[in-house]
């Protein structure tokens, strides 16, 4: 006889055993919310097609794995430590946070959140400092994905008196051996991330996903730029619109742009200029004026000064 259906911990709406066994993969995908994470990471994200597919793919693998174990079918719990290569402002956090949102709703991690961290939360100081660190920075992601930006950061051969080593043997202990608790995700640029991993065969064999994010085109960054200012109520006059994709021309080719995370910020100086252009002004505001960024707003940036280029 079968045994009762019993509730799956760590998903929302409760799906049993006996639902899943007469479900259609798609009707598991409604069921645990599991549609609702996919469209919000379109909705949160420009382009980055090719990483939307991959985790499209992932998420697809995880539900029919459900559905085989449901018909008991051999079904190991696959390998889901991964690896995201980019450069800076790709999307590579908000990726991961989506992620572990989706091995949440399909009861692969408990909890669900994301614990990012970086060299400097996992590696001590002196002798004995190292694995306790590592360690509380594990507990506090049982549960949820372990996000490590910049992990080449772990390995330094060059320092012998350098414990970023032991950090790393810990990790893999983890990855290994407590993989119902935890995902790792490592992020970093792509050719770092390859040393990393040639020096470091076992954390290679750990990770059984590696997605690359693409830079954005410019379309694609006054894309970004126009969802970050109708979140703000805000928006570009033509002529503001005009000399802004003049800017991000400018400022891809400029050191330190970092996608995403620089139109933010750009935004928020023509926010400033914007405040201070109207700032002087005694008489009434139309609400227009208040919402609306203007050409001269974005030129006063560093970017337009022929002495800073």
């Amino acid at each position: 006889m079968r045994p009762a259906p019993q509730e799956e911990p760590g998903i929302g709406p409760a799906v049993t055993a006996a639902a899943d066994l007469a479900a259609s993969p798609q009707r598991v995908v409604r069921k645990t919310g599991l549609d609702a994470v996919l469209d919000q990471l379109d909705a949160e994200l420009v382009g980055l097609a090719p990483v939307k597919t991959r985790i499209r793919e992932i998420a697809a693998l995880l539900v029919v794995d459900r559905l085989r174990r449901e018909h008991g079918l051999a079904s190991e719990r696959p390998s889901l430590h991964m690896c995201f290569t980019g450069n800076p402002g790709t999307g590579k956090t908000t990726v991961a946070r989506r992620m572990a949102e989706i091995l949440h709703r399909l009861g692969y991690v408990e909890r669900g959140h994301l614990v990012s961290v970086t060299r400097e939360d996992l590696v001590g100081q002196y002798v004995g400092h190292t694995a306790p660190k590592t360690r509380e920075v594990l507990k506090k992601a049982y549960g949820g994905v372990l996000f490590i930006d910049e992990a080449y950061y772990l390995y330094r051969p060059e320092n012998e008196r350098d414990y970023g080593q032991e950090a790393i043997e810990i990790l893999l202990q983890a990855m290994e051996n407590e993989r119902d608790k935890l995902v790792v995700i490592l992020a970093g640029y792509k050719n770092r991330m390859d040393e990393f991993f040639g020096s470091n065969p076992g954390m290679q064999s750990r990770v059984a996903h590696h997605i690359d994010f693409p830079d954005f085109t410019v379309d694609e960054l006054i894309q970004i730029a126009d969802l970050m200012l109708e979140q703000r109520a805000y928006g570009l006059s033509p002529q503001a619109r005009d000399v802004f994709r003049e800017y991000v021309e400018r400022r891809r080719d400029r050191p330190r742009f970092a996608h995403g995370r620089s139109i933010r910020n750009a935004i928020d100086r023509a926010r400033l200029r914007h405040a201070s252009r109207l700032f002087e002004s005694d008489r009434a505001l139309e609400r227009d004026e208040l919402m609306t960024i203007e050409a001269e707003d974005i030129l006063k940036s560093r970017v337009f000064d022929r002495r800073d280029n």
